[in-house]
């Protein structure tokens, strides 16, 4: 099987198995790297070598997360065409992944909030920061949002996470003020829960994107700003407020607590109040 053939029935298996279009997405940015370094060729006549002669010369520009990434696709896809039997022998199966510094998420300061706010010029914009920040979702599970799926009552809604998994997120009573005053204040009749301006529809992943970072440039903070940094600073909020990590774990939505964990060393004020009380 040539590899240009294989990614069609490759994508048509990760659907079969519930993968996102997002991921898809990610994993065929890979296999088209793929393709580009080796040609059209055959995918059983690729070797160990092979691909670890790929690695080193993709290594000289990429981050180790970034190679790490790459690795883990050519490994899943080979696993797959292995499985599959469309080749004998899996010539990924010896595939390490470059060791990693510790990954330090980057979080908000409580003044840099702050700064966020005040840079809000519409109820929207207060909305989506509070919702953002409050909830400590992914952009694309806000993306997904109607707001039928909003309970009121219990300042929760059920987002759609990472593999279709469902979780229950919660919002404070800033959030819910600013998000009903953005919801009163619409005309339109769009059930999504954050709506374009003009013709209204649902907020794609990258206006949300585009609207954080221009509520950032409205504001005074000096920081780079994404909706992803607001997850991060809900996480490193929970941690500075002596939340366990497998709270902290259930709210992010987060698989394995190892993913959590990166939370647990960042906390500056956190080990400054143990330093003062114990030592």
């Amino acid at each position: 099987m040539k590899l240009s053939e294989s990614w069609d029935v490759y994508a048509a298996d990760m659907k079969l198995r519930g993968l996102s279009p997002v991921t898809i997405g990610n994993y065929r940015v890979q296999h088209n790297l793929l393709l580009r370094y080796f040609g059209d060729v055959a995918i059983e006549g690729i070797t160990l070598v092979n691909l670890k002669n790929y690695l080193i010369e993709e290594s000289g520009h990429l981050k180790p997360s970034s190679l790490g990434q790459r690795v883990r696709s050519i490994r899943a896809f080979f696993k797959w065409a292995t499985l599959e039997e469309y080749i004998e022998k899996n010539p990924a199966l010896k595939l390490k992944e470059p060791k990693e510094g510790s990954r330090v998420p980057k979080a908000l300061s409580e003044e840099d909030l702050e700064l966020l706010r005040e840079g809000c010029t519409s109820a929207m914009e207060h909305a989506l920061i509070e919702f953002l920040f409050a909830t400590g979702c992914r952009v694309g599970e806000v993306n997904k949002l109607s707001i039928k799926d909003i309970d009121w009552d219990n300042h929760s809604c059920v987002v759609l996470g990472k593999g279709d998994k469902e979780r229950e997120v919660y919002f404070g009573l800033r959030c819910a003020l600013w998000l009903k005053r953005y919801l009163k204040q619409r005309k339109d009749s769009d059930e999504s829960l954050f709506v374009t301006q003009r013709a209204p529809h649902r907020l794609s992943v990258r206006m949300i994107e585009y609207v954080v970072n221009r509520i950032a440039n409205q504001s005074e903070t000096q920081v780079r700003v994404y909706p992803h940094k607001l997850r991060h600073t809900f996480a490193m909020h929970l941690v500075n407020n002596g939340a366990p990590l497998e709270g902290i774990q259930t709210l992010l939505g987060h698989a394995k607590l190892e993913t959590t964990q990166i939370y647990a060393h960042l906390s500056g004020p956190r080990r400054k109040a143990i330093f003062q009380k114990y030592f």
